[in-house]
């Protein structure tokens, strides 16, 4: 074994040795490793670091505004779905329902959600954006639009255009997929039911 220091995370392995498994070189010439040939990035890891870097960018543009990146992003998804359910809500965020129900009595709080009774069921409570929350809507789309703009730079607009169609048919794809699965599969459930279940 080497002089290298061990890592707690990777017992066996020195930090050096660790740090080196697992530089990649990136993008425009493909991954590298030592002695190994270009390996072309997958859809999944593009799509998922693509989303990580707008996200980076966004919580670096909206620091200034008077909530948490948590708290945007409830609010943002939350005002596209008045009336739901905190479990929805949670389903849709992809969260566990109890840390959802943290950030949702902090934000009741601070008077940027209500809950009200849900007329069906009087156990039930309904999420709603109030209008402190929904004000800090519009600066949250101006930054959201500025990342949108840089992400974009140098893609046509035609380019743009086959970009959200193929964007769209993935979705309604996997969407499909997921449905028939569930359908053919009803005790089969994703992480996200699994949570609110």
């Amino acid at each position: 074994m080497s002089g290298h220091a061990v890592t707690a995370a990777w017992p066996g392995h020195c930090v050096v040795c660790a740090v080196q498994e697992i530089q990649l070189a990136y993008y425009k010439s493909g991954y590298y490793s030592a002695g190994m040939e270009p390996i072309k990035p997958s859809l999944g890891y593009m799509l998922s670091d693509a989303s990580r870097l707008l996200r980076r960018r966004f919580d670096q543009e909206s620091r200034d505004l008077a909530m948490t990146t948590a708290q945007l992003q409830i609010v943002a998804r939350l005002a596209r779905n008045e009336g739901i359910s905190q479990a929805t809500l949670a389903g849709l965020l992809e969260i566990e329902p109890m840390t959802l129900s943290r950030h949702v009595d902090r934000m009741e709080v601070a008077g940027l959600v209500v809950r009200r009774p849900d007329p069906a069921d009087r156990r039930a409570r309904r999420l709603y954006t109030t209008e402190l929350a929904r004000a800090l809507l519009s600066p949250m789309r101006e930054r959201a639009e500025l990342v949108y703009e840089e992400a974009l730079a140098g893609i046509t607009p035609a380019e743009r255009e086959t970009l959200f169609a193929a964007l769209q048919i993935m979705t309604e794809n996997l969407s499909a997929a997921l449905a028939a699965r569930q359908e053919m599969n009803p005790n089969d459930r994703g992480a996200a039911e699994k949570e609110i279940a």
